[in-house]
């Protein structure tokens, strides 16, 4: 029998590289302390040798030198792939995807939780957290009794999307939705719309306490600022209601439920804008069929997912500067659906 091909070590890296072993594995490691000093030519004639020769590190070996697997976890409290809700998922893992190959790490999605009632749970009897260096959380809403246990036992992870306190604070890259609702109120405010209604999910998840926050703190000088909780298949009643109290732009936090009032005020014979001005407060949730612009912004899911693994990765290897809790700024979407409320005005 032929012997099988005896497997390249580091110290061939070196000696076919003409420098020290000590040098491929800092490579290898992808070290830049600032006491640490490779020249660009020599780091290049490492990493093209070890190209040329195919060269795997012993990932046991590369744990033990960096303490680090380059794993990164990746859990979904709803189930990431449903046809409903994956056009909402897929741009955060993109860009979790994108910069995690970036930066040399493998993504575990963890998956082997069982969904109840549409949620999974992190912890439970058969949860394979620990093979990964730590995780990053997707969900509207994440349980905070899990967030607390992830802190008591000082397990590596961050939320995407901004989270409360949970028995410490919480690292999260998420969206300044309060910002960006204030800014569409003052939109509103600038054409000459004094009577406004925010319709919400009726959900307590932050982002839904964020964007109620933005509207009232900017709706502060209009002459009527009310609010409504109801869903899409309550659209007609949402409408009469608008309608009787006189409402000239409503700000809508599920776009389904925008598509849908604005589909009911066409057949009461009202028009969007005209008669009602509709502001819809982020991306769809669930697929939903329309060819109408609203007014609106959008949420930077592809960002949240590249920066979630950027500060990830600093929790783990301890170089991110203290607590991280970014919030991104959302994109303004000029849109089609508010106007002015000349029309709304006379109406009444």
């Amino acid at each position: 029998m032929t012997a099988p091909p005896r497997r390249v070590t580091q110290r061939d890296i070196a000696r076919m590289a003409g420098v020290s072993q000590a040098t491929v594995s800092l490579v290898l490691n992808n070290r830049t302390d600032a006491d640490v000093r490779i020249a660009p030519e020599t780091r290049d004639r490492v990493l093209r040798v070890i190209a040329e020769t195919g060269y795997a590190a012993d990932p046991v070996a590369r744990r033990l030198a960096s303490r680090f697997n380059r794993i990164l976890g990746v859990f979904t409290y709803e189930p990431a792939f449903p046809s409903g809700s994956r056009d909402f998922f897929h741009p955060f893992l993109l860009g979790i995807e994108e910069n995690a190959e970036r930066v040399g790490c493998d993504l575990l999605l963890l998956t082997s939780a069982p969904v109840v009632d549409g949620r999974r749970r992190i912890f439970h009897q058969d949860n394979r957290l620990r093979l990964a260096d730590g995780c990053i959380l997707l969900g509207r809403e994440i349980d905070g009794a899990e967030l607390h246990r992830l802190n008591r036992d000082g397990y590596p992870y961050v939320a995407v999307g901004r989270r409360n306190d949970a028995g410490g604070p919480v690292p999260y890259v998420g969206a300044d939705y309060a910002s960006a609702v204030a800014r569409l109120v003052e939109v509103a405010l600038s054409r000459g719309h004094r009577r406004l209604t925010y319709v919400s999910m009726g959900t307590t998840a932050e982002s839904s306490e964020d964007r109620l926050r933005g509207f009232r703190a900017a709706a502060t000088t209009a002459e009527s600022a009310g609010q409504l909780s109801a869903l899409a298949g309550e659209a007609d009643t949402i409408v009469d209601t608008l309608m009787a109290d006189g409402t000239t732009v409503v700000f809508v936090e599920d776009f389904a439920t925008a598509v849908a009032l604005e589909s009911a005020a066409r057949r009461r014979g009202l028009t969007v804008p005209g008669d009602l001005s509709i502001v819809t407060l982020g991306d769809p949730t669930v697929p939903v069929p329309t060819d109408i612009a609203f007014t609106g912004f959008r949420i930077p899911r592809e960002e949240m997912g590249r920066q979630s693994v950027e500060v990830l990765t600093g929790v783990i290897d301890g170089s991110a500067p203290g607590l991280q809790q970014r919030l991104l700024a959302c994109e303004i979407v000029e849109g089609i659906t508010l106007g002015t409320p000349d029309r709304a005005v006379d109406r009444r």
